[in-house]
């Protein structure tokens, strides 16, 4: 059977960015397909990198991503690996673990284990109107969790979503 692993990331202490946080929350009360976990990763980008060495095929990172849309655009993203040199050892700062960092870490650490990393990675972004210090999702961004909801569950039903959501960007492959 495959493996999933919606992984909500972010600092709940600076406004938008803790949307990853607030939608991996809401999707977990809700009923999901026995392959799929949901984690509230936080800032904890090492445990992320660690525990994805228990072998997930696809991994689902929900993110405040900001591409320079209106706040609270939805983007599904493919990522196509870091854009990094591919043989240089990724420097580890425990406060800015971005999605490149921990997926550059997590390919050192199967690389020492015999470990794989997911064979799909997905970032399910919301464009922040701020990552002031503050606690609490600004409206536009607040609204946009519902949506980003339903758009994971999609995603985790077909693979693809069928249309795009309201205010969703498709954006290119994250580089």
């Amino acid at each position: 059977m495959t493996r999933t692993l919606v992984a909500g990331i972010g600092n709940i202490f600076l406004g938008d960015d803790g949307f990853g946080v607030e939608t991996a929350r809401r999707l977990a009360g809700g009923r999901l397909p026995e392959h799929v976990e949901v984690a509230d990763i936080g800032v904890r980008g090492v445990h992320l990198a660690y525990q994805l060495l228990d072998g997930y095929d696809t991994l689902v990172l929900v993110d405040a991503t900001a591409r320079g849309e209106a706040p609270g655009t939805l983007y599904v993203i493919e990522y196509d690996g870091p854009g990094a040199d591919p043989g240089a050892v990724p420097a580890i700062d425990g406060h800015r673990m971005t999605p490149d960092t921990v997926l550059a870490l997590l390919d050192t650490l199967c690389a020492g284990t015999g470990g794989r990393p997911p064979r799909r990675t997905l970032i399910v972004g919301c464009e922040p109107a701020s990552v002031e210090e503050g606690i609490g999702l600004s409206p536009p961004v607040s609204d946009a969790v519902p949506e980003a909801v339903r758009l994971i569950e999609e995603l985790l039903r077909d693979g693809e979503p069928s249309t795009a959501p309201a205010g969703a960007a498709e954006a290119p492959p994250a580089r």
